[in-house]
């Protein structure tokens, strides 16, 4: 039986490693030939194999290119030690401050409120810890309960401009 072969391109290994890892470890057992092709489907970010396997089929998104005027702009707004130093006025460089921020959030981790402050507080120095908590929650970053008691971060892909600043922000150690 031809097998037709399917192009598999993974931006991040070490996510892929990640996601591959956790499925597996759900499955209790070793996994079937589908359950595994599903798995690895699933940790490039697709639906299901059969996702994958009609993703040739569809024209990839064409990448945006990345503003450096507005990469640069932001980079300015942060500190020799990854901190951020105010908060913009425009609101393409707070989505852009924001993933910065995001990063410094624990994954798949359920915080409170006091948490999530005292971690904001070490990565910002303008004093307004409420603007930047209300804005993870506004632009889709973070969730939290109606009731306010837990926050999570979204796992989200950057946009290319955010992994771009990403790589550009110190990753220091504010205490």
């Amino acid at each position: 039986m031809a097998r037709d072969a399917i192009s598999l391109s993974i931006p991040d290994l070490s996510d892929f490693a990640k996601r591959l890892r956790r499925d597996i470890q759900g499955a209790g057992q070793v996994p079937s030939h589908l359950s595994l092709l599903n798995m690895l489907a699933r940790a490039a970010g697709f639906g299901n194999y059969q996702h994958l396997r009609v993703a040739p089929a569809i024209a990839p998104p064409t990448p945006t290119p990345v503003d450096e005027k507005r990469l640069a702009r932001a980079v300015r707004l942060f500190d020799s030690e990854g901190r951020l130093t105010r908060w913009p006025n425009r609101t393409s460089l707070q989505d852009l401050c924001l993933w910065v921020l995001w990063s410094h959030l624990p994954a798949r981790q359920v915080m409170s409120e006091p948490e999530v402050n005292q971690l904001i507080d070490r990565w910002h120095l303008f004093g307004d810890r409420a603007i930047l908590r209300r804005s993870l929650i506004g632009h889709r970053l973070a969730e939290r309960t109606a009731d306010g008691r837990e926050y999570r971060r979204i796992e989200r892909a950057p946009t290319a401009e955010a992994r771009a600043l990403l790589r550009c922000i110190p990753r220091g150690r504010a205490d």
